[in-house]
């Protein structure tokens, strides 16, 4: 055997080497196709009916939502109405009301006034408040230190 035939056998059973693994790279390369197409497959058929089923979640939500519009606009109508009702009674009762309250008031400090000492000084009610009338014919300056 020459040098020639025993590089030409070399590089024969290297190029077999090679060509075995390439060969088994490429079945792995096709058994990871296959199960990536299993799982595409799988998430395809899972998804579908997910997809109908939040479809019809949201028809569901649509429908509620415009029953909620509805309810939030009848509630809005009684607000208003409401709202009219109490300045109707506002303006009915109201005036007559507050003329009894004064009248009340004005009978309370007339009967009040009868029963009070003429030597006690007058005094003035502010808002509920009674105090002494004014002595000293003025008010005082409030800017000095005095």
């Amino acid at each position: 055997m020459s040098g020639g035939e025993v590089a030409g056998i070399l590089v024969a059973v290297f190029w077999a080497i090679l060509v075995s693994f390439l060969a088994l790279a490429l079945v792995r390369l096709a058994q990871t196709l296959k199960a990536a197409t299993r799982l595409v497959a799988e998430v395809t058929d899972q998804a579908v009916p997910l997809l109908s089923e939040a479809s019809a979640t949201v028809r569901e939500a649509n429908t509620q939502l415009a029953r909620v519009d509805s309810i939030a606009s009848d509630v809005q109508e009684v607000t208003s109405n409401a709202s009219a009702l109490s300045s109707t009674v506002s303006t009915a009762f109201g005036g007559p009301l507050v003329k009894v309250a004064a009248f009340g008031y004005g009978v309370r400090r007339a009967i009040g006034r009868k029963g009070q000492a003429e030597d006690e000084p007058a005094r003035n009610v502010v808002i509920g408040k009674t105090l002494p009338s004014a002595r000293w014919g003025g008010r005082r300056n409030r800017g000095s230190k005095g």
